[in-house]
């Protein structure tokens, strides 16, 4: 066993750093009060002086006061930069906002402009075709007076009271098998007409067609009969009463009107007068 192992250490305690520090501050402040009041007793014509020196209460805990101060500011210096670019995000998603919606209405003005030019043009297509269809049925109607079904003879005599029966009759209803006088069927119209000028023909569209002497569309005589299907076998009749123009009992739809040969070309005639 070793001679000094029972032997108490007569090493001292070490001391804090921040102890040290304190103390070291105090002795450096005593000491230079301490030379000040020797340098004051050295001059010969000094009266004694006696001062009381109120040290300094250091508190040690000043180091975590500053160290919280700091974290403090920086905590806040944060808040404050989040704060910003919060508001810098939301200062952006509402321009971002602003220039969509300004987008999406010139989009949809220029798509209201595009449709209502659309509209313009089907308006002005439509009336550039009612006009042409026009201008065709004119010039149809004026080939009628020229050609096919040109008047070569007037109508007096027979052929008028003929065609002002038939002409009286225009607006009434078209009723299949009927033969007058509020309605009839196109055979029955065409019967009746003839009546009043004495002449009796068949009931029949088919007989009608073959009854007569056949003649050309283009020579057509008011009082003629026109038909459209086979001679002898004909599905419609019609009288013809001048100027391009036919009287007949059509269809249900339509009842007894008068029209023009171009409406519906017939397909041939015949003259019973």
């Amino acid at each position: 066993m070793s001679h000094t192992a029972h032997i108490p250490s007569h090493r001292k305690p070490r001391r804090s750093a921040s102890k040290l520090a304190v103390r070291a501050g105090v002795a450096g402040g005593v000491l230079s009060t301490l030379a000040m009041a020797g340098t004051a007793s050295a001059s010969p014509a000094a009266e004694p002086v006696t001062e009381t020196l109120e040290m300094p209460v250091l508190n040690v805990d000043l180091a975590s006061e500053v160290s919280s101060a700091v974290t403090t500011a920086a905590e806040n210096t944060r808040a404050a930069a989040v704060e910003g670019e919060l508001q810098a995000e939301e200062e952006s998603a509402r321009s971002g906002a602003a220039t969509e919606a300004k987008q999406a209405k010139e989009a949809a003005e220029k798509k209201a402009k595009q449709e209502a030019d659309r509209k313009a043009e089907a308006e002005r297509a439509t009336r550039n075709a009612e006009r042409s269809a026009l201008k065709t049925a004119s010039a149809a109607s004026s080939s009628a007076g020229q050609g096919v079904g040109t008047v070569t003879a007037p109508s007096t005599g027979s052929a008028a009271a003929i065609i002002n029966f038939a002409r009286a009759q225009v607006g009434k209803a078209y009723v299949m098998g009927a033969t007058g006088p509020s309605a009839y069927d196109c055979s029955g119209l065409v019967q009746a007409a003839y009546r009043q000028a004495g002449i009796s023909l068949p009931r029949t569209s088919q007989s009608q067609s073959s009854y007569g002497t056949s003649v050309s569309l283009s020579a057509l005589q008011p009082g003629d009969i026109l038909y459209w299907g086979s001679k002898g076998s004909a599905y419609h009749v019609a009288i013809y009463v001048g100027g391009g123009k036919f009287v007949g009992a059509q269809n249900p739809s339509t009842g007894i009107v008068e029209r023009n040969l171009s409406y519906d070309r017939p397909t041939g005639a015949v003259r019973v007068l």
